[in-house]
Order: structure tokens, then C-alpha cells, then sequence
């Protein structure tokens, strides 16, 4: 089943249950999509790009959760919490960290990198094979360690 007919699905289903605040993050994932297939002329997106959409609004999300937490608004960081884990929830299953700690030293070979100067080119090498599966802050902390 394709990430559209899933969240039209889901739709249905959370019209049916009332339940707003997923109602809401489902019409904005929909939105989101339907905007970048306009941008990008296309009637139907690919794995691919439906996966780099929900990164984004992920990510998007984590950044406010972390500006809301420092300025002490905690109204808004539960609201941000839930629709985190209702977006997690359309991504893929994310990697262990001995998987991508096992990925990161693979890739650091393949590059043969040898220092923090190599670190560009580790993670543009990376960030392909672990798109929507890890967290680029992650890949980027386990990047340094091994080459620092």
C-alpha cells in the first residue's frame, strides 16, 4: 500500500474516531505531499521523495520542539511530541544503533576517510543509504566519533 492510500485510509478512520489532533497531522502530511507534487509537476511521487517530505516535516518538528522546550513552552512541546510520533509512525522502521554505527564504519572504508576533513564527504556518502531511517544529528555525532 502506497503512503497516500495509507494516509487516506487513516483519514477515514480518524474522521470516524473524532480524533482531531491526528486528523490534523494527516492533513498536513497529505498537504505536504500534494504541494511538492505540484512543485515538481508530477501526478504521483516516489518512495523516495514521499520519504524525504516526511524527513523534512520530522526534522521541522524536532527543531521547534527543541526552540518551544528552551523558551519554556510546554504547551506547545506536548502537541509537537504527539505529531513527532504520529509522523514516526508513516516512516520506516528506524536503524539500531549497531546498525548504523556498522553502516558509518563501512561507509568511513568505502570513502577512505581518515579525518575530521573527510567529514563532508563520509556524510553525503551516508545520508543516501540511511535517508528517513536515521537521524542526521545521529549519523553525524557517530561520523566524528570514528573519525576524530
Amino acid at each position: 500500500m502506497s503512503l497516500i492510500e495509507q494516509l487516506n485510509q487513516d483519514l477515514k478512520q480518524t474522521m470516524k474516531q473524532k480524533d482531531k489532533e491526528k486528523l490534523s497531522v494527516i492533513r498536513m502530511i497529505k498537504a505536504s505531499l500534494q504541494n511538492e507534487s505540484i512543485k515538481l509537476s508530477k501526478d504521483q511521487l516516489s518512495e523516495d521523495e514521499e520519504l524525504t517530505i516526511l524527513s523534512r516535516e520530522l526534522k521541522q518538528r524536532k527543531d521547534s520542539l527543541q526552540e518551544f522546550k528552551s523558551a519554556g513552552r510546554d504547551d506547545l512541546v506536548g502537541k509537537l511530541e504527539t505529531e513527532i510520533e504520529m509522523i514516526q509512525e508513516y516512516m520506516p522502521k528506524q536503524l539500531s544503533d549497531d546498525e548504523l554505527e556498522a553502516i558509518v564504519q563501512s561507509t568511513i572504508q568505502e570513502v577512505n576517510a581518515t579525518s575530521k576533513k573527510d567529514m563532508g564527504k563520509v556524510m553525503s556518502a551516508i545520508m543516501p543509504k540511511v535517508k528517513g531511517k536515521a537521524d542526521g544529528a545521529k549519523v553525524n555525532q557517530l561520523v566524528q566519533k570514528h573519525l576524530g
